[in-house]
C-alpha cells in the first residue's frame, strides 16, 4: 500500500456498539479473531463474547463498552487490511472520536493494542465512578449556532463538550443544569435536543475528581510517536510524539471534543476520502455535513470489507 495525501481514516466513539458487533469479523478473518483474542487475554475475561452475545445492558456499561468499541474497530481494520490490500490506502492522517481516538493511536502504532483495551478499560471506568461521585449527563442540541449554544451554556452551568458538525452541538453538566440548558436551548430556537445515554459528564469539568488518577495510569502506560499523523480531539491539530499524545489523552477527558475543526483541518491539508473504520456510521454523517464535498467509505463488517475488495478487483489493470 501507498500512502494517499487524500485519505484519512476515522474511528467511531462510545454511542456506536451493538450487540453482534464483529461477530461476522471473528467468524471470516483470521486477523480479526486475533484483535479479539488478545483483547480478551489482556483484560482477563471473554470481553469478545459480550460483544458477540451481549446481554445489551452489560455491553453498554462503560468500563467494558469502550474497550468492546476499541476492538471491533481494530479488528475491522486489520480485517480490512486482510481482504482488500490493494483497495485500501495508507492514509494521510488518522483519528478518532472521543473513545476513538485510541483506536487511531493503535492504528499509529502508538499503542499497542493490550495497552490500550487495558487503558479505556480504566477510563471507562473511571469515567463510570465520576458519574456516581458528581451526577450528570450530556445533551445534544440541534440546529443552533455555536455562539448560541455557548450563551446557553454560561446561563445554565454548563459546557460544550462535542462540536460535531454544524448544527449538531453537545452540552455536559449536572443533571439540573442540562435540564436548564433543553428549556433555554428550546427557547432560543432548537428544534430539537436529545439527551445522550451516557453514564455521566464526559469531557467536562465535573470529570475533574479523576484527572490525576488517569494522569497517572496514561504516564504509565507505554507508547509510541505515531508512525502516522493522529489529529487530536481537543486541538484539531496533528500530534507527532509522545508527550503530546499523553497531555492529549489526559486533557481529552475534560475538554471539548473538536470533531469539526479536526474535519476540517483534514480537509484543508488536501484530504478529499475518509474511510470510517469499525461499528455504525455517525462518523460518516458528520463528516458529510461538515463538507458535503468529501467522500465517505464505512467499513463496518463483512460485507462492507468484501465490496470494497470486489470493487478493486473489478478495476481493470491499466
Amino acid at each position: 500500500m501507498t500512502v494517499s495525501p487524500k485519505t484519512a481514516f476515522v474511528f467511531p466513539g462510545q454511542g456506536s456498539q451493538k450487540v453482534g458487533m464483529g461477530f461476522d469479523l471473528y467468524s471470516t478473518y483470521p486477523s480479526a479473531r486475533r484483535v479479539f483474542d488478545e483483547t480478551d487475554a489482556a483484560l482477563g475475561f471473554p470481553l469478545s463474547q459480550l460483544c458477540f452475545e451481549g446481554p445489551e445492558e452489560e455491553l453498554t456499561k462503560t468500563k467494558n463498552v469502550q474497550p468492546a468499541i476499541l476492538a471491533a474497530s481494530i479488528a475491522c481494520l486489520e480485517a480490512a487490511r486482510e481482504a482488500a490490500t490493494e483497495a485500501l490506502p495508507s492514509p494521510a492522517f488518522l483519528a478518532g472520536h472521543s473513545l476513538g481516538e485510541y483506536a487511531a493511536l493503535v492504528a499509529a502504532e502508538a499503542l499497542t493494542l493490550s495497552n490500550a483495551a487495558r487503558l479505556v478499560r480504566d477510563r471507562g471506568r473511571l469515567m463510570y465512578e465520576c458519574g456516581l461521585k458528581k451526577p450528570g449527563s450530556m445533551l445534544a442540541i440541534l440546529s443552533l449556532d455555536e455562539a448560541t449554544v455557548k450563551q446557553v451554556c454560561l446561563d445554565s452551568g454548563t459546557e460544550i463538550s462535542n462540536v460535531n458538525c454544524p448544527g449538531q452541538i453537545v452540552v455536559s453538566g449536572a443533571t439540573d443544569c442540562l435540564a436548564q440548558a433543553g428549556k433555554l436551548a428550546k427557547e432560543r430556537g432548537a428544534p430539537r435536543i436529545v439527551p445522550l445515554k451516557v453514564s455521566g459528564a464526559f469531557h467536562s469539568a465535573l470529570m475533574d475528581p479523576v484527572i490525576d488518577e488517569f494522569k497517572e495510569i496514561v504516564f504509565g502506560t507505554p507508547l509510541s510517536a505515531p508512525a502516522v499523523p493522529v489529529v487530536a480531539n481537543v486541538t484539531g491539530q496533528p500530534l507527532t510524539d509522545v508527550d503530546s499524545v499523553r497531555q492529549e489523552l489526559v486533557r481529552q477527558l475534560r475538554n471539548c471534543i473538536q470533531w469539526q475543526s479536526s474535519v476540517e483541518y483534514m480537509a484543508g491539508e488536501g484530504v478529499d476520502s475518509f474511510y470510517e473504520i469499525g461499528p455504525g456510521q455517525v462518523l460518516s454523517g458528520l463528516i458529510r455535513r461538515i463538507n458535503p464535498d468529501l467522500l465517505t467509505t464505512n467499513l463496518s463488517d463483512a460485507a462492507s470489507l468484501e465490496e470494497l475488495a470486489t470493487a478493486r478487483r473489478s478495476v481493470p489493470d491499466q
